[in-house]
């Protein structure tokens, strides 16, 4: 009587045991965006005080190249634009004789017309007197053509010239290497004093204050989940220990893939499953590959 007792108790252990429902319905582990930073210009790393580890914000100046040879150039467009501007025509010295001199024939022309119409001098004076201020009002247009053209090409050259200070003005500024993003320094590939090209990779930003969950679920839960839903989320460090974040599921892939073989579905048979993030925002203590799971 006693032994059937004993399993009877024992059945009814591992009926339990068997309908016990799991606390999570997907698994994953964690990751973050991460952005390289690369150099912009080649030179000379003449600063690049930063660490593995250190958090650092949008904006901030992490590391300068040396920006000599384009300060040198700077200056040298810009003393080429003042020797543009020196060489521009002082147009109302250079047109002041001719304009005297048109003044003087037209006196004269005026003078003649009233001789003439007194029958005081011969018609042929008048008519030198109108061909000449004629003359000279030809050579007055030609020289201010002739001197606006001038002006125009310097002028379009001294545009040119401030264009290319322009360009090497936004040179100089990428020589001073800022951060694109807030975030932990995760990796670090390049020294102060070592000469670096423009893309080479220097070092590597994870933004933390957001993590996500990347976690793999059956056709079948795709059913109950959409983009936007809140869900529980768990960081687990391993021996039963855990803690709990709200999460919220921002993308859902369109296509399925083989199952990982690092992930556990909740169906084992099943080969395709289709993967997940679920947004949470970090205290510090979920960290990037660490194990989570979640709860719909």
């Amino acid at each position: 009587m006693k032994s059937r007792i004993i399993i009877a108790t024992a059945a009814l252990l591992l009926t339990a045991c068997g309908t016990k429902e799991k606390e999570y319905d997907a698994t994953g582990t964690f990751e973050a965006t991460e952005t390289i930073i690369s150099a912009e210009q080649s030179g000379t790393l003449l600063s690049f005080d930063i660490n593995e580890g250190d958090e650092i914000t949008r904006g901030l100046e992490i590391g300068l190249i040396d920006t000599t040879q384009t300060w040198l150039r700077i200056q040298q467009l810009r003393a080429t634009k003042d020797v543009y501007q020196s060489q521009k025509p002082d147009m109302a010295k250079q047109i002041a004789a001719t304009r005297q001199q048109l003044a003087k024939a037209q006196t004269e022309q005026r003078r003649y017309e009233e001789l003439v119409a007194d029958g005081a001098a011969p018609a042929k004076l008048l008519d030198d007197a109108r061909s000449q201020v004629e003359v000279l009002r030809r050579q007055l247009d030609a020289q201010i053509s002739t001197l606006n053209t001038s002006t125009q090409s310097l002028d379009r050259q001294m545009a040119a010239t401030e264009v290319q200070v322009t360009q090497l003005l936004d040179q100089l500024s990428k020589c001073h290497i800022k951060a694109a993003m807030s975030g932990t320094v995760l990796e670090k590939y390049v020294e102060r004093g070592e000469f670096v090209s423009a893309g080479k990779p220097l070092l590597k930003v994870a933004e933390t204050k957001t993590m996500f969950l990347r976690a793999y679920l059956t056709s079948a839960q795709l059913q109950s989940v959409k983009t936007g839903q809140k869900v529980k989320v768990f960081a687990d460090y391993g021996g039963g220990e855990r803690k709990e974040y709200q999460g919220t599921i921002t993308w859902i892939s369109s296509r399925s893939e083989f199952t990982p073989k690092t992930i556990l579905t909740d169906d084992e048979r099943a080969d395709l499953v289709y993967a997940v993030k679920v947004a949470i925002e970090n205290d510090g203590y979920a960290k990037i590959g660490m194990y989570g799971e979640v709860k719909f």
